[in-house]
């Protein structure tokens, strides 16, 4: 039977393999396609950061991978993603009151 250490241990060397390049040993959670989702809003960087409330540096990094969104971005992100124009003007209705 296997001792929390020895679960520890083994995360830990799973980890160093994988920050050594052995991509067997660990996972990526991949976030949502931004540059898709805005795609869908046909708004360049600036007015879908503008938009969202969002620095633009915000928008770049997450398409360019830099960053993830945290877990409020990602489901502002995902009812962008399902529909923008609802999803844009509730933003904007809950800005302007």
């Amino acid at each position: 039977m296997s001792t929390a250490f020895d679960k520890i241990a083994s995360g830990l060397a799973d980890a160093i393999a994988y920050a050594d390049g052995d991509t067997t040993k660990g996972r990526v959670a991949a976030g949502p396609d931004v540059k898709a989702i805005r795609a869908k809003t046909k708004l360049s960087q600036a007015k879908f950061a503008e938009k969202l409330r969002v620095p633009v540096a915000t928008v770049r990094d997450w398409e360019q991978h830099r960053r993830l969104p945290d877990a409020p971005a990602r489901t502002l992100l995902g009812m962008v993603d399902a529909d923008p124009v609802v999803a844009l003007g509730l933003i904007e209705m809950m800005v302007s009151s």
